[in-house]
């Protein structure tokens, strides 16, 4: 009888270790998670990038509905594969060559932005007199800091990239968008690698 008791005692002593060291091990191994995961959120901080209507080129306004349509259907689903970045449209337009520092700011200060896009589509013309669009175009793009600072800018030639002589502008469009970001990561990565975006490869 004693030691059917003793045995009992054994096997319950035995349970209860087993289950102190599998409460330990779930704790600590739930701690560590919570603790990747908090280092993860932190890494994936949310990033707004501004970008503002393209500068259309010729200045023609039956054109620049479906080009900025086209424009931001590009750069939406460039940005779609980054989870930490929000893209942020500015229906208002800013001269390509001559950017406004000031008006940068602003819109970056009311709209919590840490950069800002100020691109330009350029049609190509075919023939003489009378401008007749061609279905190639030229993306250039701008990027400036959230202090209104220059840091790079790039273009994307659809005709010299990829030769493309069929197809529609909109796509032409799409493409050029599509290259100028790459191009524009590329250039951030020569410059400072502090820079990331949803722009790289």
């Amino acid at each position: 009888m004693a030691v059917f008791l003793q045995q009992r005692t054994l096997m319950r002593n035995l349970y209860l270790l087993s289950f102190t060291f599998t409460a330990f091990i779930l704790l600590t191994g739930c701690h560590s998670v919570s603790a990747q995961h908090s280092v993860f959120n932190r890494d994936l901080k949310i990033q707004n990038v501004i970008y503002f209507n393209p500068e259309v080129f010729p200045d023609i306004d039956e054109i620049k509905e479906p080009t900025y349509s086209a424009f931001y259907s590009a750069v939406s689903d460039r940005i779609s594969h980054f989870r930490n970045y929000k893209m942020l449209r500015v229906d208002s337009n800013l001269p390509f060559d001559s950017a406004d520092v000031k008006t940068l700011k602003e819109f970056c200060d009311n709209n919590n932005a840490q950069f800002a896009v100020v691109p330009k589509v350029k049609y190509f013309k075919v023939g003489l007199g009378k401008y007749v669009f061609s279905n190639q175009v030229i993306v250039s793009l701008k990027l400036y800091d959230s202090e209104g600072n220059f840091i790079t800018e790039t273009d994307y030639d659809t005709y010299k990239k990829n030769a493309r002589l069929l197809g529609s502008a909109e796509n032409s469009i799409k493409i050029g968008t599509t290259g100028a970001m790459k191009s524009l990561g590329k250039n951030l990565k020569k410059i400072k690698k502090d820079y990331v975006l949803p722009i790289e490869n």
